[in-house]
């Protein structure tokens, strides 16, 4: 999985990680927020992109975004909870790094392609439920920019 930084360039994930730890130990003063998305956009083929984000509360932050092309057309649902799963999956390895390096006490938030408007309503409650449910907070537009802001710039 190779990961681009609009930055730094083609990271591995573990080159991403060691990013993140670094841009917090810069300034460790600072409450940080990491941020995990998926959004997807359906063409000939479906780009799913996922994408990690570092926040510095009230000064700024760094972002990554990895881009995958599947040539399965999922449904509208089918393709949330895809992307629920990509964005999990990410999570889950930066949980366990973090463990390991000591910084187990940075939650981690994932934001979810969904809305209380248009189609994914009806499967808000499912797709919180596999985030919380894993260990993670979620969170739903408008306040999943994470998916619906960063993620979704990069399918297009």
């Amino acid at each position: 999985m190779v990961f681009i930084s609009p930055t730094k360039g083609r990271l591995s994930f573990d080159q991403v990680f060691r990013d993140i730890v670094e841009y917090i130990h810069t300034d460790s003063k600072f409450k940080y927020k990491l941020i995990v998305g998926t959004d997807s956009q359906l063409r000939e083929e479906v780009c799913y992109v996922t994408a990690i984000i570092i926040l510095r509360a009230g000064k700024g932050g760094r972002f990554y975004y990895v881009k995958e092309r599947e040539k399965n057309k999922l449904g509208l649902k089918q393709r949330i909870f895809y992307e629920t799963s990509k964005s999990l999956s990410v999570a889950a390895k930066l949980a366990e790094k973090m463990t390991i390096s000591g910084l187990a006490n940075l939650d981690i938030e994932i934001h979810l392609d969904v809305g209380e408007q248009g189609q994914t309503k009806e499967i808000i409650r499912e797709v919180v439920g596999m985030v919380v449910g894993s260990g993670f907070d979620a969170r739903i537009k408008p306040d999943s920019y994470g998916a619906s802001k960063v993620a979704d710039k990069y399918t297009k």
